[in-house]
């Protein structure tokens, strides 16, 4: 649901929780930047936000301004969620190891309501099935995380 993509600077809570990719991506407090060794560990052009729907205005022109690919909610309403793992998939080449981080709060509360923040107007249960169908058939996943669930 979320970008988790601020910074100290555009965060207007200050919560690390919502700052994981900017840090990944080499922006961010210190200590947590460069916790992970090589700096960037990521690149920003490699990421594809696929159901982001609760964006801060900072953080949304920030991803925007870094090249983020970032489908959103209103994109897969008007699109599909076919048309969008197409799209989000395109141009993956066979070397690549392809890294699913799994936001349990992607999903719609009504059928995940355990997590740490909610926001409605996420996928379905099928549409978070044939997302997760269409990453699984490039036969390119090399990890996955879950992430968010708070049971």
């Amino acid at each position: 649901a979320h970008a988790d993509f601020n910074t100290g600077e555009l965060s207007p809570s200050g919560n690390l929780h919502g700052m994981p990719l900017a840090c990944l991506c080499g922006f961010g407090p210190g200590g947590l930047v460069e916790l992970g060794g090589a700096t960037p560990a990521i690149h920003p052009q490699w990421l594809r936000q696929i159901g982001v729907r609760s964006v801060d205005e900072g953080e949304k022109r920030f991803v925007h301004e870094l090249g983020v690919e970032v489908f959103d909610m209103r994109y897969i309403d008007e699109m599909g969620m076919r048309e969008t793992l197409e799209r989000a998939l395109a141009g993956l080449d066979r070397d690549t190891h392809l890294h699913v981080s799994f936001d349990v709060d992607f999903l719609d509360p009504d059928i995940a309501p355990g997590v740490g923040t909610t926001v409605p107007g996420g996928p379905t249960y099928r549409e978070a099935q044939l997302c997760m169908e269409m990453i699984a058939d490039t036969r390119l996943v090399g990890s996955l995380d879950v992430a968010e669930l708070n049971p």
